[in-house]
């Protein structure tokens, strides 16, 4: 029963065969074999239009590296006080980017509030050289406490974008159980909404360690091979990341591992309505279930062999809980089965 992240999940079948299958024989280093090339086209075909692509090997360098290709001297990112770039990298965007600094934007449940935005931005005026100036936008989509921002939220945070001239990234680590909660498209969910570049991953969707920054304007990316390089994200063997990929896209893998992630969620979830001893903390949108219970009682389902952590509750949640309680993270994945799920709600 492990819960713990979809970080823990393997490699799915599909794509351990896709790696072996091009493990032997010659192809061109650093990106330019022919494989590359296909998965470049297939990643443009998937988004419906010419993208520019460059593999990376986290998505904390993808997260990174997509501002340092939009950072200007004196630059503030905006993003969610909880978004993964501010709070689980280790300074890596204000490393890489030489010293842009981050402006922590509040919204409820890991949403960014588009007024909250504005509001923010508008506290760094562009001509005012103490402050600093705005340089980039980033939205976390599936956020990091599972909720996914709607289309016409995000919408509403390209506006501000536009309203600023500022570019708007989207940290995708897990853009495809986003994807398939909206029932969308990959387009409708980016640039058709505003968004400029995405951090593509795939690496917690069943993938070895695969991970891309992808620009929606190739023209963006002109100076991007460079700042890839010397931040040592070039892969010699690059096409080992396009053998993921290539098995990923095909027939429509990543759609099937993201629906059965969140379908394992929702199943998990089903089991927290039905305890008279956890309750849900809020409702799941994707592949994360927060729930809330005495620490005595997780305590014992952990004893008991369910891989869980504690979690902080996020900035302005308002649910009572009692002294003894706390907020408790379970992920799923592609690798997660219904057998796990079902164990674990006859322990609950």
């Amino acid at each position: 029963m492990i819960f713990a992240s979809d970080n823990w999940a393997g490699a799915h079948p599909a794509i351990a065969a896709g790696l072996t299958a091009h493990a032997s024989g010659h192809a061109r280093a650093y990106g330019n074999g022919d494989l590359d090339r296909a998965v470049r086209e297939t990643f443009g075909t998937i988004f419906e239009r010419d993208v520019a692509v460059f593999f990376v090997s986290t998505g904390t360098a993808a997260n990174a590296l997509s501002l340092v290709a939009v950072n200007k001297p004196g630059g503030v990112a905006f993003c969610h006080r909880e978004a993964h770039m501010t709070e689980d990298e280790a300074g890596a965007p204000e490393y890489f980017t030489g010293g842009g600094r981050l402006c922590r934007v509040d919204g409820p449940l890991g949403r960014i509030a588009p007024d909250e935005l504005d509001r923010a931005v508008q506290r760094y005026p562009a001509e005012f050289l103490h402050s600093g100036r705005p340089m980039a936008i980033s939205i976390t989509q599936a956020t990091e406490v599972g909720t996914v921002y709607a289309l016409e939220d995000i919408d509403a945070i390209g506006a501000v974008a536009r309203r600023h001239g500022l570019p708007l990234h989207m940290d995708g680590a897990r853009f495809a159980n986003a994807l398939v909660s909206l029932g969308t498209t990959p387009a409708e969910m980016t640039w058709k909404r505003g968004i400029d570049m995405v951090s593509f991953g795939g690496t917690k969707n069943g993938c070895w360690c695969a991970e891309a920054v992808v620009f929606f304007d190739p023209a963006m990316a002109a100076e991007f091979a460079f700042i890839h390089k010397r931040a040592a994200q070039l892969f010699s063997k690059a096409r080992f990341v396009s053998a993921q990929f290539e098995a990923y896209f095909r027939d429509g893998l990543w759609l099937q591992t993201a629906r059965h992630s969140n379908a394992m969620a929702a199943a998990l979830a089903d089991g927290f309505r039905a305890s008279a001893a956890a309750r849900l903390a809020w409702e799941p949108q994707a592949n994360e279930v927060f729930a809330i219970m005495g620490q005595e009682m997780a305590a014992r389902l952990q004893g008991l062999g369910a891989v869980f952590y504690p979690w902080h509750a996020p900035a302005g949640y308002a649910a009572a809980m009692a002294a003894d309680e706390s907020v408790y993270r379970f992920v799923t994945s592609f690798a997660t089965t219904i057998e796990e799920v079902d164990a674990f709600r006859a322990l609950l």
